[in-house]
């Protein structure tokens, strides 16, 4: 299955709290556009959009549950990445840093249990190298740059980190998968470039808000 990916562009369907998309069958026909436009799978987020997802697209589908919106609130239990795999989700999103767990578990002793009670493959959304490599070494399939500047390790860019994007694909044996402030065609492909197996692409895709102010401000400049 993750070969299936290799090269490919994976759309994160998702919308914010209170947006007029956070609708799990509004999420599902998005994907579905996604998929007839050349995606070889997709990333969403909360049970019942992965549900109605799995049964909508034939694509493979990394599912996660967000549980706030600071710390580790990526899929931040087993509990929660158990219900994830269980709604249909062939793969799990985790949060892939080194901070302590609110189930106190560690990354290791959460990907294991995560694979023997499923099968379902796992992958740990990091925020640095030494996040990508501990995430490796955890037992993770996949390593994401989904979190690089989201945590106190590094600032946040207005683009997409490919210099972690190389180094992570240069040093690890996992597949890496290029997510983050992924605005344009061009940054998706200089992400693969870069060394990614995959890219992720989310809000370009599938925000309407934010892609409707990026034109509605270049017309303001």
């Amino acid at each position: 299955m993750i070969e299936s990916l290799r090269g490919g562009l994976i759309v994160s369907c998702q919308a914010y709290p209170g947006e007029p998309l956070r609708d799990p069958r509004a999420m599902a026909l998005i994907a579905q556009s996604a998929a007839e436009g050349g995606a070889v799978g997709i990333r969403a987020q909360g049970l019942d959009d992965i549900r109605l997802i799995h049964e909508a697209v034939a694509l493979p589908q990394i599912g996660l549950w967000k549980v706030g919106a600071g710390g580790v609130f990526i899929t931040p239990t087993l509990e929660h990445a158990l219900a994830v795999v269980a709604a249909g989700a062939e793969i799990v999103a985790i949060d892939g840093t080194r901070r302590p767990r609110p189930d106190g578990l560690s990354l290791a002793e959460t990907i294991a249990a995560i694979h023997e009670q499923t099968g379902a493959l796992v992958m740990a959304d990091a925020g640095s190298f030494d996040d990508g490599l501990a995430a490796q070494d955890a037992g993770a399939d996949i390593v994401g740059t989904t979190l690089s500047g989201y945590t106190d390790e590094g600032p946040t860019s207005s683009g997409p980190d490919l210099e972690l994007v190389a180094t992570l694909s240069n040093r690890l044996i996992v597949p890496v998968f290029a997510e983050g402030r992924i605005h344009t065609p061009e940054h998706a492909r200089a992400a693969i470039d870069a060394g990614a197996f995959a890219v992720v692409v989310g809000t370009a895709i599938t925000h309407p808000a934010t892609i409707t102010s990026w034109f509605a401000e270049a017309i303001r400049a």
